[in-house]
Protein backbone atom coordinates (compact mmCIF):
# COMPACT_ATOMS: atom_id res chain seq x y z
CA UNK A 1 0.00 0.00 0.00
CA UNK A 2 1.55 3.43 -1.34
CA UNK A 3 1.85 5.65 1.34
CA UNK A 4 2.99 9.65 1.51
CA UNK A 5 4.05 12.38 3.87
CA UNK A 6 1.90 15.75 4.17
CA UNK A 7 2.51 18.32 1.76
CA UNK A 8 5.63 20.06 3.06
CA UNK A 9 6.21 23.63 1.91
CA UNK A 10 4.74 22.84 -1.48
CA UNK A 11 6.58 18.87 -1.56
CA UNK A 12 5.23 15.85 -0.74
CA UNK A 13 7.17 12.35 -0.57
CA UNK A 14 5.50 9.16 -1.41
CA UNK A 15 6.58 5.74 -0.63
CA UNK A 16 5.72 2.29 -2.70
CA UNK A 17 7.66 -0.56 -2.20
CA UNK A 18 11.20 0.37 -3.29
CA UNK A 19 9.94 3.10 -4.89
CA UNK A 20 10.22 7.06 -3.33
CA UNK A 21 8.58 9.54 -4.95
CA UNK A 22 9.40 13.50 -4.34
CA UNK A 23 6.89 15.55 -6.10
CA UNK A 24 6.90 19.37 -6.38
CA UNK A 25 3.49 20.99 -5.96
CA UNK A 26 3.23 24.68 -6.96
CA UNK A 27 0.68 24.30 -10.01
CA UNK A 28 -0.04 28.23 -10.09
CA UNK A 29 3.43 28.94 -10.76
CA UNK A 30 4.23 25.83 -12.65
CA UNK A 31 5.59 23.96 -9.90
CA UNK A 32 8.40 27.06 -9.45
CA UNK A 33 10.07 26.25 -6.23
CA UNK A 34 9.98 28.97 -3.63
CA UNK A 35 12.65 29.39 -0.53
CA UNK A 36 10.21 27.18 1.26
CA UNK A 37 10.60 24.85 -0.81
CA UNK A 38 14.16 24.45 -1.58
CA UNK A 39 15.04 24.50 2.27
CA UNK A 40 12.36 21.26 2.50
CA UNK A 41 14.08 19.47 -0.21
CA UNK A 42 17.15 18.31 1.66
CA UNK A 43 15.10 16.64 4.57
CA UNK A 44 12.98 14.60 2.36
CA UNK A 45 15.79 13.50 0.21
CA UNK A 46 17.33 12.26 3.34
CA UNK A 47 14.30 10.58 4.86
CA UNK A 48 14.31 8.90 1.39
CA UNK A 49 17.68 7.98 1.71
CA UNK A 50 18.12 6.46 5.03
CA UNK A 51 14.42 4.30 4.88
CA UNK A 52 16.28 0.63 4.22
CA UNK A 53 13.23 -0.37 1.95
CA UNK A 54 13.78 2.34 -0.77
CA UNK A 55 16.02 1.78 -3.62
CA UNK A 56 15.14 4.29 -6.31
CA UNK A 57 14.35 7.43 -5.96
CA UNK A 58 11.70 9.50 -8.37
CA UNK A 59 11.61 13.41 -8.42
CA UNK A 60 8.68 15.09 -10.27
CA UNK A 61 6.49 17.97 -10.29
CA UNK A 62 2.46 17.60 -9.90
CA UNK A 63 0.92 17.20 -12.86
CA UNK A 64 1.58 16.93 -16.50
CA UNK A 65 2.01 20.77 -17.55
CA UNK A 66 5.75 21.27 -15.56
CA UNK A 67 8.34 19.21 -14.06
CA UNK A 68 9.94 22.73 -12.45
CA UNK A 69 9.89 26.16 -14.26
CA UNK A 70 12.56 27.23 -11.55
CA UNK A 71 13.16 29.24 -8.35
CA UNK A 72 9.97 31.29 -7.88
CA UNK A 73 10.89 34.85 -9.58
CA UNK A 74 8.31 37.01 -7.30
CA UNK A 75 10.94 36.30 -4.54
CA UNK A 76 13.29 37.82 -5.77
CA UNK A 77 13.05 41.35 -4.93
CA UNK A 78 13.59 40.22 -1.51
CA UNK A 79 15.29 36.82 -1.63
CA UNK A 80 17.92 37.73 -4.13
CA UNK A 81 18.29 41.05 -3.18
CA UNK A 82 21.61 42.20 -1.09
CA UNK A 83 22.87 39.68 1.45
CA UNK A 84 19.79 37.46 1.00
CA UNK A 85 21.53 36.34 -2.06
CA UNK A 86 23.68 34.22 0.11
CA UNK A 87 21.23 33.07 2.05
CA UNK A 88 18.61 32.08 -1.25
CA UNK A 89 22.29 30.49 -2.60
CA UNK A 90 22.74 28.26 0.30
CA UNK A 91 19.01 26.79 -0.14
CA UNK A 92 19.40 26.15 -3.67
CA UNK A 93 23.05 24.70 -3.38
CA UNK A 94 21.73 22.55 -0.32
CA UNK A 95 18.84 20.83 -2.05
CA UNK A 96 21.45 20.04 -5.10
CA UNK A 97 24.05 18.89 -2.84
CA UNK A 98 20.98 16.09 -1.23
CA UNK A 99 20.31 14.89 -4.66
CA UNK A 100 23.61 14.45 -5.84
CA UNK A 101 25.21 12.74 -2.55
CA UNK A 102 21.81 10.60 -2.23
CA UNK A 103 23.58 7.23 -2.18
CA UNK A 104 20.18 5.82 -3.82
CA UNK A 105 20.22 6.05 -7.96
CA UNK A 106 17.16 8.85 -8.46
CA UNK A 107 15.41 9.56 -11.51
CA UNK A 108 13.63 13.04 -12.74
CA UNK A 109 10.91 12.36 -14.29
CA UNK A 110 10.04 15.44 -16.67
CA UNK A 111 6.72 16.76 -18.33
CA UNK A 112 6.71 20.07 -19.67
CA UNK A 113 8.69 23.05 -17.96
CA UNK A 114 12.48 21.78 -16.81
CA UNK A 115 13.90 25.46 -16.56
CA UNK A 116 16.55 27.47 -14.51
CA UNK A 117 16.75 26.12 -10.18
CA UNK A 118 14.30 23.06 -12.10
CA UNK A 119 16.85 21.84 -14.09
CA UNK A 120 19.23 22.11 -12.24
CA UNK A 121 17.61 19.74 -10.05
CA UNK A 122 16.91 17.15 -12.70
CA UNK A 123 21.01 17.57 -13.66
CA UNK A 124 21.38 16.24 -10.02
CA UNK A 125 19.64 13.63 -10.45
CA UNK A 126 21.14 10.61 -11.85
CA UNK A 127 18.83 9.98 -14.64
CA UNK A 128 16.44 12.36 -17.00
CA UNK A 129 13.18 10.64 -18.38
CA UNK A 130 11.21 13.28 -20.21
CA UNK A 131 8.16 13.31 -22.18
CA UNK A 132 7.91 14.98 -25.65
CA UNK A 133 6.92 18.41 -24.23
CA UNK A 134 9.75 18.88 -21.75
CA UNK A 135 11.35 22.39 -22.33
CA UNK A 136 14.85 22.90 -21.48
CA UNK A 137 16.44 26.35 -20.63
CA UNK A 138 18.84 27.81 -17.97
CA UNK A 139 18.49 31.76 -17.99
CA UNK A 140 20.68 33.15 -15.99
CA UNK A 141 21.92 35.27 -18.88
CA UNK A 142 18.59 37.01 -19.63
CA UNK A 143 18.28 37.73 -15.81
CA UNK A 144 21.81 39.50 -14.87
CA UNK A 145 22.58 36.44 -12.67
CA UNK A 146 25.86 35.18 -12.03
CA UNK A 147 25.56 31.21 -12.23
CA UNK A 148 27.07 29.71 -8.66
CA UNK A 149 30.30 27.34 -10.20
CA UNK A 150 29.00 24.98 -7.85
CA UNK A 151 26.35 24.00 -9.95
CA UNK A 152 28.52 23.45 -12.71
CA UNK A 153 29.61 20.42 -12.02
CA UNK A 154 26.48 18.51 -12.65
CA UNK A 155 26.44 20.34 -16.05
CA UNK A 156 29.47 19.17 -17.35
CA UNK A 157 29.39 15.73 -15.88
CA UNK A 158 26.10 15.23 -18.36
CA UNK A 159 26.89 17.48 -21.24
CA UNK A 160 29.97 18.66 -23.24
CA UNK A 161 31.42 21.99 -22.44
CA UNK A 162 30.16 23.32 -25.88
CA UNK A 163 26.65 22.11 -25.18
CA UNK A 164 26.95 23.59 -21.43
CA UNK A 165 28.06 27.10 -22.84
CA UNK A 166 25.72 27.46 -25.60
CA UNK A 167 22.76 26.89 -22.71
CA UNK A 168 24.49 29.49 -20.41
CA UNK A 169 25.37 31.84 -23.31
CA UNK A 170 21.96 32.29 -24.65
CA UNK A 171 19.98 30.97 -22.06
CA UNK A 172 17.46 29.79 -25.39
CA UNK A 173 14.76 27.35 -24.61
CA UNK A 174 15.74 23.46 -26.09
CA UNK A 175 12.85 21.22 -26.78
CA UNK A 176 13.25 17.91 -25.66
CA UNK A 177 14.60 16.27 -29.18
CA UNK A 178 17.66 19.25 -28.77
CA UNK A 179 17.72 17.97 -24.96
CA UNK A 180 18.38 14.45 -26.14
CA UNK A 181 21.06 14.96 -29.15
CA UNK A 182 23.29 16.94 -26.05
CA UNK A 183 22.86 14.19 -23.89
CA UNK A 184 20.81 16.22 -21.51
CA UNK A 185 18.43 14.13 -21.22
CA UNK A 186 18.36 10.18 -20.92
CA UNK A 187 15.38 8.95 -22.92
CA UNK A 188 12.22 10.68 -24.55
CA UNK A 189 9.08 8.85 -23.73
CA UNK A 190 5.54 10.26 -24.75
CA UNK A 191 3.53 11.71 -22.05
CA UNK A 192 0.77 9.37 -21.87
CA UNK A 193 3.05 6.63 -20.82
CA UNK A 194 6.06 8.27 -19.13
CA UNK A 195 4.96 7.99 -15.87
CA UNK A 196 4.35 3.89 -16.18
CA UNK A 197 7.98 4.05 -18.12
CA UNK A 198 10.07 5.68 -15.43
CA UNK A 199 7.75 3.06 -12.83
CA UNK A 200 9.18 0.62 -14.33
CA UNK A 201 12.83 1.84 -14.94
CA UNK A 202 12.88 2.52 -11.33
CA UNK A 203 11.71 -1.00 -10.64
CA UNK A 204 14.12 -3.17 -12.68
CA UNK A 205 16.81 -0.72 -10.68
CA UNK A 206 15.00 -2.12 -7.91
CA UNK A 207 15.32 -5.28 -8.44
CA UNK A 208 18.86 -5.72 -8.84
CA UNK A 209 21.16 -6.30 -5.93
CA UNK A 210 21.13 -2.71 -4.06
CA UNK A 211 24.83 -2.60 -2.88
CA UNK A 212 26.26 -3.56 -6.50
CA UNK A 213 24.24 -0.66 -7.51
CA UNK A 214 25.31 1.77 -4.78
CA UNK A 215 28.42 0.54 -5.47
CA UNK A 216 28.78 1.74 -9.30
CA UNK A 217 27.01 5.19 -8.38
CA UNK A 218 29.61 6.07 -6.21
CA UNK A 219 32.48 4.82 -8.50
CA UNK A 220 31.61 6.38 -11.38
CA UNK A 221 30.97 9.71 -9.18
CA UNK A 222 34.31 9.50 -7.58
CA UNK A 223 36.14 8.61 -10.78
CA UNK A 224 33.96 12.15 -12.51
CA UNK A 225 35.71 14.49 -9.80
CA UNK A 226 37.83 16.82 -11.49
CA UNK A 227 41.84 16.38 -10.58
CA UNK A 228 42.19 19.88 -9.08
CA UNK A 229 39.22 22.08 -7.60
CA UNK A 230 38.56 25.38 -9.35
CA UNK A 231 39.25 28.48 -7.95
CA UNK A 232 35.94 29.29 -6.50
CA UNK A 233 36.81 32.25 -4.51
CA UNK A 234 37.67 34.09 -7.59
CA UNK A 235 34.29 33.18 -9.59
CA UNK A 236 32.67 33.80 -6.59
CA UNK A 237 33.34 37.40 -6.81
CA UNK A 238 32.03 37.37 -10.67
CA UNK A 239 28.85 36.02 -9.53
CA UNK A 240 28.47 38.51 -6.52
CA UNK A 241 29.29 41.24 -9.10
CA UNK A 242 26.38 40.12 -11.26
CA UNK A 243 23.71 40.16 -8.19
CA UNK A 244 24.95 43.87 -7.60
CA UNK A 245 25.08 45.03 -10.72
CA UNK A 246 22.57 47.30 -12.62
CA UNK A 247 21.74 44.37 -15.49
CA UNK A 248 20.18 41.75 -12.57
CA UNK A 249 18.00 44.74 -11.46
CA UNK A 250 16.65 45.43 -14.63
CA UNK A 251 16.52 41.67 -15.65
CA UNK A 252 14.79 40.94 -12.59
CA UNK A 253 12.18 44.04 -13.26
CA UNK A 254 11.90 42.47 -16.96
CA UNK A 255 11.15 39.46 -16.50
CA UNK A 256 8.61 40.72 -14.23
CA UNK A 257 7.03 43.35 -16.45
CA UNK A 258 7.12 40.58 -19.22
CA UNK A 259 9.07 42.99 -21.68
CA UNK A 260 12.61 42.75 -23.41
CA UNK A 261 15.79 43.27 -20.60
CA UNK A 262 18.20 46.47 -21.90
CA UNK A 263 21.26 45.61 -20.25
CA UNK A 264 24.10 48.32 -20.04
CA UNK A 265 27.08 45.76 -18.64
CA UNK A 266 27.18 47.34 -15.44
Amino acid sequence: MPQSTPATSGLTLAFDGPIATLTMVNPARRNAMTAAMWGALPALVGQASANPEVRVLILRGAGTESFCAGADISEFATARAGDAVHTYDALNHAAFEALTACPKPTIAMIHGFCMGGGLGLALACDLRMSSESGQFALPPAKLGIGYNPRWIGPILRTISPASAKLILFTGRRFNADDALAMGLITEIVPGEILEPITLALANEIAANAPLSVACAKATIDEYWQPSAPADAAKIDRLVKACFESEDYAEGRNAFLDKRKPHFNGR
